[in-house]
């Protein structure tokens, strides 16, 4: 169940196979459902972030709302970095394959989650695809999450980062519309750039909301078509892919002493 709508399946599909899935019921809601509710995701968040840091697995949850591009930038980023750089995508709809089949045609490994009438990912649901995925170490992981800029915001996958796509055919106020995400999130990916002559929108106020929301966000402008600001993108994942792997060793040596 999602504590913010009340969505949930008992069935989730994982690469065309339904698994069962704990949706804790529908009917009234109480602030202890929605605590037990979020308790149990960050049990299974928790499994998840320390599988993904001994493997030093660098795992990005991509949250947008639809139509902001984060598909056409995330299949450039997978075939700009593909030859050298492991990356592995867990996809998530509520229906369709179409983005997968998007993702598969790089040449990168994916495996889809549809979520049948839920609107965002869980823990849990990352824990299952994870089982069909063969995640090497000092990888990328993108979780390319359900088009929603509310559900997604409240759910701890395991993920090291939260990247916020926001594409400007949007409106410069959605950080203070849907704090939320702005605030969870590490970076904001500033998308479809290349539109900006043909649209109203203020750039400069859309950081500034940004920033008013989350004084610490990265803020990187880019159009995925064109190819702007994608070398600064890129470079933010690679120093992140080092942090991610200095953290493994620190994890590691305190294992095993």
């Amino acid at each position: 169940m999602c504590v913010a709508c009340g969505c949930g399946s008992d069935k989730i599909t994982i690469d065309g196979q339904q698994h069962a899935h704990d949706s804790h019921g529908h009917g009234s809601r109480s602030l202890q459902i929605e605590i037990d509710v979020l308790a149990k995701n960050n049990e299974y968040a928790k499994q998840n972030r320390d599988f993904f840091t001994q493997t030093a697995t660098l795992v990005l949850n991509l949250v947008s709302s639809p139509g902001s591009g984060k598909t056409t930038l995330l299949t450039r980023t997978l075939n700009d970095l593909k030859s050298g750089l492991p990356m592995a995508v867990i996809e998530g709809d509520q229906q369709t394959a179409n983005d997968a089949e998007r993702i598969s045609a790089t040449g990168v490994p994916v495996v889809q989650i549809n979520t049948g009438k839920g609107c965002h990912l869980d823990a849990h649901m990352i824990s299952h695809a994870m089982e069909k995925l063969t995640i090497e170490n000092n990888s990328v992981l993108f979780i390319e999450n359900v088009g929603n800029l509310v559900c997604p915001a409240m759910f701890d996958l395991g993920e090291t980062h939260k990247v916020a796509i926001l594409s400007i055919t949007e409106g410069e106020d959605k950080p203070i519309k849907y704090p939320d995400l702005f605030h969870a999130a590490d970076l904001l990916l500033l998308n479809k750039l290349d539109l900006l002559p043909y649209l109203d929108f203020d750039v400069d106020q859309c950081i500034a909301y940004a920033r008013q929301v989350n004084s610490n966000i990265e803020i990187i402008q880019v159009s995925a078509t064109l190819g702007t600001g994608l070398n600064d993108w890129y470079a933010w994942l690679e120093k992140q892919k080092h942090k991610q792997a200095h953290d493994a060793f620190e994890c590691t040596t305190v294992l095993s002493k």
